[in-house]
């Protein structure tokens, strides 16, 4: 065959899918949007995204920020030539927008750069930043009087504002924040009442979110008040006058709160969540950090005791101990089946659930404190009619106190007490958070144990006096105090959903105080002092 009659194999051209995250608020993202990314090769995402993508990408997938290499932000005509070569090489692609791409014209920009070039693509738009910062801010754009919606862009120069005068108009302003003043001149200038309601919010969506509501009369005064700046969205109509019936998201008890949470993410996983719900963000910073026993000898002889039928009992204290435990069954190829036959007690709710994933359903969790002494408190006496075998296996920490080891044998059992891990403390934080530690960058702090106070204060300092302190239970709390903390809030009950619950309700009073005191800012830390926090 001549060279001539070789023809070259050529590589299908990939898929590209142009997809908006929306206003703001991760949770928006669609479902179409999360699907596209876990399938995607390769994303190239707007920079304040790329951790966003990171998040729901495959770890094979090249995830890109859409910079040059200098660090700066490619122009689109850039982004538009990666995006086509990328799926030119027969990858999945995803161009992965921050905000509504569809409004500010960028998605058009690069997709026709894309059509010129004959690559395909798809488009899978996000939650509108017209609708959903609105509905952040607990403003309807329709209803009463409101007919009709208007869309304007403060930056074009020939707004005709006679035209929007019609009270019956909700006129929504993009790239307005900072010219809303003259926007309301505008308005009111042209003949709109001095007494229209109008809205402006910032960072919508996100807890970072800030809303100043007003009238376009009061509207100068309210924004000097404010002391707010940079990019949002303004709402102007009668509609707005509802929001203190609508409003949802800024009133939420912790909303914008930092709260630092000092323990790993997948322990604070659960926590980290419930803040959210309470509009905090949770800031995870290791305390402890957890190793394999010095000696596994001691482990290893326990669980061949199980598989063989020497425990009647195994009580798991914590989730470490269950992880332990699991590491060495999936090591000797076993898996909860070797369960069998035996009881099985869980402290905590976490515990239990950690449990549950491995396959093993708990028949015993305490009903009242979740503690050694809750465990105690319900676990049954050694009857040697009823129970064959009376040793427990006891896997646990190798700083564990003695209390439960003492309270079993007490109730006639033999405790076979595991090391299954050791805990040593964590490496400090990175340079920047042990800064907002000190000085009051987080607005609360959830001390989960004594261990995770005296460790926090080891790797990182004291955090601010202006810093909530949250305690789980009265022997936290003391420890708290003896390192100088003033306690500020402690769970009913000591489980972590308590204390989160309890947080929530001293940041809810916090924010009704200052409303009854004509304070827009309740957060503690911006109103901190310079004092540092006294014992009292």
């Amino acid at each position: 065959m001549s060279a001539m009659s070789v023809r070259t194999r050529k590589v299908p051209v990939g898929t590209v899918a142009f997809v908006a995250v929306g206003p703001g608020d991760p949770d928006l993202l669609t479902l179409r949007a999360a699907s596209l990314l876990r399938e995607a090769d390769v994303v190239i995402a707007d920079v304040d995204v790329v951790d966003l993508a990171r998040g729901f990408a495959s770890p094979e997938a090249d995830v890109r920020a859409a910079l040059d290499d200098d660090g700066l932000p490619l122009s689109h005509a850039a982004r538009a030539k990666i995006v086509g070569d990328a799926a030119k090489a027969g990858n999945s692609v995803v161009r992965l927008f921050s905000g509504d791409p569809l409004l500010d014209g960028a998605l058009q920009t690069e997709a026709a750069a894309l059509a010129k070039n004959k690559v395909p693509f798809d488009i899978a738009p996000g939650v509108s930043t017209l609708t959903g910062i609105p509905a952040y801010a607990g403003i309807s754009l329709l209803g009463g009087k409101a007919r009709e919606v208007r869309i304007v862009d403060a930056d074009d120069p020939g707004v005709d504002w006679a035209s929007h005068a019609d009270p019956r108009v909700t006129l929504i302003v993009v790239n307005g924040a900072d010219r809303a003043v003259d926007v309301a001149r505008a308005l009111i200038n042209a003949g709109r009442a001095v007494t229209t309601p109008v809205a402006i919010t910032r960072g919508g969506t996100t807890v970072e979110q800030r809303t100043i509501a007003s009238t376009l009369g009061e509207l100068p005064l309210a924004v000097k008040t404010a002391k707010q700046a940079g990019p949002g969205l303004v709402v102007i109509g009668e509609t707005v006058a509802q929001r203190d019936k609508l409003s949802w998201f800024e009133t939420k008890p912790l909303f914008g709160w930092r709260v630092l949470v000092p323990r790993t993410k997948e322990q604070a996983g659960a926590l980290s969540e419930q803040l959210t719900r309470f509009g905090a963000v949770g800031v995870e910073v290791p305390t402890i950090s957890v190793e394999p026993p010095r000696t596994p000898q001691q482990m290893e002889r326990a669980i061949t005791g199980l598989v063989s039928g020497r425990f009647q009992w195994v009580a798991f204290t914590s989730v470490n101990a269950v992880k332990a435990v699991r590491e060495k069954f999936e090591e000797y190829g076993l898996d909860a089946r070797a369960f069998a036959g035996l009881k099985v007690a869980a402290v905590g709710e976490q515990t239990a659930a950690a449990l549950t994933a491995f396959g093993v359903r708990p028949d015993l969790v305490p009903t009242g404190d979740q503690s050694s002494a809750g465990l105690l408190e319900d676990f049954p006496e050694f009857d040697p009619v009823f129970d064959p075998i009376n040793r427990v296996f006891l896997p646990r920490a190798d700083i564990a106190t003695d209390t439960l080891v003492a309270g079993l044998i007490e109730l006639g059992w033999e405790v076979e007490d595991v090391t299954a891990y050791r805990t040593v403390r964590a490496a400090p934080p990175a340079a920047e958070t042990r800064e907002a530690i000190k000085t009051g960058g987080f607005d609360a702090v959830l001390f989960t144990s004594s261990s995770t106070v005296r460790n926090l204060v080891g790797i990182a300092g004291k955090p601010h006096a202006s810093t909530v302190v949250a305690c789980i239970g009265p022997a936290t709390a003391k420890t708290a105090e003896e390192h100088g903390l003033r306690v500020d809030v402690m769970a009913d009950t000591p489980s972590v959903a308590a204390l989160a619950e309890a947080l929530a309700a001293h940041g809810d009073s916090m924010r009704l105080a200052a409303a009854e005191a004509g304070e827009s800012v309740w957060r503690p830390s911006k109103r901190r002092g310079a004092a540092r926090r006294k014992v009292t």
